[in-house]
C-alpha cells in the first residue's frame, strides 16, 4: 500500500507536466486575420467620407492627399488578407514585383487618392502574376505599419506579399 508522501510525488509529477505543456505548446497556426477597409482606421479616427475629403480639381493639378491619419499599430507584424485593387508599380509583362493596393477601383489614378491609412503597399520577392489582377484580389502577407513613398501616393501600411487570390465575396 502507497503511503500518503508518496502518493505526492506522482500527483505533483502529474502537475508539472501538465504545467509544462500548457506554458510551453505553441498554439494551433491559423489562417491569415481577414481585413476589410475599415480594419485599417483606428476605432478612436475618424472615418473620411465624401464630406472631408478634397474636391476633384480637372485643372490638371493634383488634390492633396490626406496624410495625418492614423494607423493601426496593433496590426504591425500581423499575417493579414485583404480585399482590393491592384496598382502595379515595378515588374514586367509577366509578374509585378511591387504595388499598391487600394478599397476602390481608379484610386490614386483618378484624384485625390485615398488617405494614407486607406493605401497599403505590397511587395512580393518572387513577383506575382500579372493575370487576374485587374480584377478585386485577395492579397495575403505579413503586414507592417510603415510609410512608403511612391509616385502615386503615400501608403501608411507596407504588406510583404505571400499570396494573391480572386476575391470571392461572402455574405
Amino acid at each position: 500500500m502507497m503511503k500518503p508522501a508518496n502518493m505526492q510525488r506522482p500527483l505533483l509529477r502529474f502537475i508539472f507536466l501538465l504545467t509544462c505543456l500548457l506554458c510551453f505548446s505553441t498554439p494551433a497556426q491559423t489562417g491569415p486575420q481577414v481585413l476589410d477597409w475599415d480594419a485599417l482606421i483606428p476605432k478612436q479616427s475618424t472615418p473620411v467620407t465624401s464630406s472631408t475629403t478634397t474636391i476633384v480639381n480637372h485643372n490638371g493639378e493634383r488634390a492633396p492627399q490626406k496624410i495625418d491619419v492614423a494607423y493601426r499599430t496593433d496590426l504591425d507584424g500581423q499575417r493579414v488578407k485583404i480585399p482590393g485593387f491592384v496598382i502595379p508599380l515595378e515588374g514586367d509583362d509577366k509578374v509585378v514585383t511591387e504595388l499598391l493596393l487600394v478599397p476602390y477601383y481608379g484610386a490614386c489614378i483618378h484624384v485625390p487618392p485615398p488617405p494614407a491609412n486607406q493605401i497599403v503597399y505590397v511587395k512580393f520577392k518572387q513577383g506575382a502574376p500579372l493575370q487576374g489582377l485587374w480584377d478585386t484580389v485577395y492579397i495575403e502577407g505579413t503586414l507592417s505599419v510603415q510609410t512608403t513613398q511612391s509616385e502615386l501616393a503615400q501608403a501608411g501600411y507596407l504588406l510583404d506579399g505571400i499570396k494573391v487570390t480572386a476575391y470571392k465575396e461572402t455574405n
